[in-house]
């Protein structure tokens, strides 16, 4: 039968040009170690097309919301934390009513 098809976010994760990830960083347990190698990553591609913080932050947003259900709560609460993290990184305060 061939190939399964990928769906499309699984396509984005792998192949978008926003940047480069550290392989296995979002099933890292620490939010510490997965905000840092976001940051890392933002800050090294030369191909994102907005602020390192943004590329960072949208990257997690959308790696949780493709996950949806099938996130335990231990780990969506540890992706969460990592939104936090990037915040103090990026020295960026959330915005009201989030």
């Amino acid at each position: 039968m061939g190939k399964k098809k990928k769906k499309w976010s699984q396509d984005v994760t792998e192949n978008s040009d926003a940047m480069d990830l550290e392989n296995g960083v979002f099933k890292q347990k620490s939010a510490r170690k997965i905000a840092s190698s976001l940051k890392q990553s933002a800050e090294q591609s030369g191909r994102r097309k907005s602020s390192p913080f943004r590329s960072a932050m949208s990257m997690l947003t959308f790696y949780i919301n493709r996950a949806g259900s099938q996130l335990s709560k231990s780990r969506r609460d540890t992706l969460e934390d990592a939104k936090a993290e990037l915040r103090k990184d990026f020295d960026k305060q959330p915005k009201k009513g989030t």
